[in-house]
């Protein structure tokens, strides 16, 4: 491997990572512009929930997250009340449907740092494309994992949070890399200037 070559390949690691930190903040951030008025109204049957458990108020930045996480179709664990585990994605509970437009935040934003990844990464050919796009996942895998964990909120003896297992594979790899490769590729049919 010539440096050049080694040069290359570690800046189109370093363009995708930051697409894929910016594509995962960037749909964080717009979930909760968009949702955190909701969500507080929300909040308040589950917050009678977390006083029957002994627990503070649910915080909406956490709840939040629980949405960005089931517009991944990642479903949020919810400790029941008689014991054992529920699984609920928000999104698709939804009754009148205005929560559906959340599951494009994701898609939008990881095809677009895709596009970028395979413009910046000066990809040549579709399969070149498909691979510097398909690095956002490097990105957004590690915010994945820990954005899993942090929006995991403690009630009694169990916990509301995304499920670990799809967050990582689901929201944190097929996702990141399935549409940053289609970004990666289209990328290579806009031409190079």
């Amino acid at each position: 491997m010539s440096l050049s070559t080694r040069s290359d390949t570690t800046s189109r690691l370093a363009i995708g990572a930051a697409g894929g930190v910016a594509s995962y903040l960037l749909g964080y951030l717009l979930v909760y512009v968009t949702q955190r008025g909701g969500v507080d109204e929300q909040l308040e049957g589950f917050n009678f929930i977390a006083d029957l458990f002994g627990s503070d108020p649910i915080p909406a930045w956490q709840a939040v997250g629980w949405l960005f996480y089931n517009a991944h179709f990642v479903a949020t664990e919810l400790p029941s009340l008689v014991g054992g585990v529920r699984s609920e994605n928000f999104i698709a509970a939804g009754d009148d449907g205005t929560l559906t437009a959340l599951y494009v935040v994701p898609v939008v934003l990881l095809l677009v740092a895709g596009l970028a990844a395979g413009r910046l990464g000066n990809a040549e050919d579709p399969a070149d494309g498909a691979q510097a796009g398909a690095l956002v996942v490097v990105g957004y895998l590690p915010l994945a994992i820990a954005g899993a964990v942090l929006f995991g909120y403690s009630v009694g003896e169990g916990t509301i949070a995304p499920d670990l297992v799809t967050a990582v594979l689901l929201a944190g790899v097929v996702y990141p890399a399935a549409l940053g490769a289609v970004g990666g590729v289209a990328s290579t049919f806009l031409g190079n200037e």
